[in-house]
């Protein structure tokens, strides 16, 4: 469904799913600010055939007045705006970038995780295998309680350490509370590549929030590259290739420092609606609802 008399001069494109896990591509005007005018085009599947069939049917002369479309890296999303909007620049969204850095953090925490899981269950196995040599009679009665676990400074144990850390790994330092800035302290101290990822994930955040220029853009996102080679991260050289697939794009955020935000919020919007209704049975009447409601 295009509704090309919404289509502005900047846009988003995203997708969300309605039901059952189908997703469907949102193309929303940002200069409806999520009200009536904001839906340009919603289009069953993420094909990208598909999707630009639907788009061309708006007239080439509103197309070509868009200057900028906001996504993110997802190949079939780029297409779609080089063919549909020819004249526009693609940004890709600075939260999107931010995500791959947090997603590689967690990544690493996950793995000394699973590692302190296996040595909990090899040292309880090892006191299970001395009981019995001891007092093969009382086995039942006594069986595991020779092992217990080291307690850290802050009463966690390393197992629940690296369980209870991983929200406060999605933050900037200054916002987190007493306890958190404690339990950072002991798992810095204990893992220290996973210090090493959260400061390059920050640093990447701290680029993209202070940096006003695409030339000041270049040069520091060229230098946190190399901050990113030396450490030796095969997740993180992961998000620098994925980075570099995508440069000019990412680049493209400096000019205007536009994001995703708006589609983001639209799909909330959606999503709260049909919360409201208690899902969705009838999609094509959903569909009709959403229509008559944000175009």
């Amino acid at each position: 469904m295009p509704f090309s008399e919404n289509i502005g001069e900047y846009l988003s494109i995203d997708e969300t799913a309605f039901t059952n896990s189908e997703l469907y591509t949102i193309v929303t005007n940002k200069a409806a600010k999520g009200k009536k005018g904001t839906l340009v085009a919603l289009v069953p599947l993420t094909i990208a055939e598909t999707v630009i069939r639907i788009l061309l049917k708006i007239p080439i002369g509103k197309r070509n007045k868009v200057k900028e479309v906001t996504l993110d890296m997802a190949g079939n999303m780029g297409l779609i705006v080089k063919n549909s909007f020819p004249k526009a620049t693609r940004v890709i969204d600075r939260f999107h970038v931010q995500k791959l850095a947090n997603e590689a953090i967690q990544k690493i925490r996950t793995k000394h995780r699973w590692e302190a899981i296996d040595n909990e269950n090899d040292a309880i196995e090892y006191a299970r295998k001395k009981e019995r040599k001891k007092e093969r009679k009382k086995e039942r009665r006594k069986k595991g309680r020779l092992y217990v676990a080291k307690v850290l400074d802050n009463g966690d144990t390393a197992k629940q350490l690296l369980a209870r850390s991983r929200y406060l790994l999605f933050k900037n330092s200054s916002k987190w509370t007493p306890n958190q800035s404690k339990r950072a302290e002991i798992l810095f101290q204990h893992y220290t590549d996973l210090k090493k990822a959260y400061q390059l994930s920050q640093n990447l955040s701290w680029i993209f929030q202070n940096t006003k220029d695409k030339t000041t853009g270049i040069f520091r996102l060229a230098k946190w590259y190399e901050k990113v080679r030396q450490a030796g991260f095969k997740s993180f050289n992961s998000i620098a290739r994925t980075m570099s697939i995508h440069y000019q794009n990412i680049l493209n955020y400096f000019d205007n420092r536009s994001t995703n935000a708006s589609a983001k919020s639209f799909n909330t919007k959606i999503k709260a609606f049909r919360a409201k209704f208690r899902g969705v049975r009838n999609i094509p009447f959903f569909l009709f609802r959403l229509s008559n409601i944000f175009s």
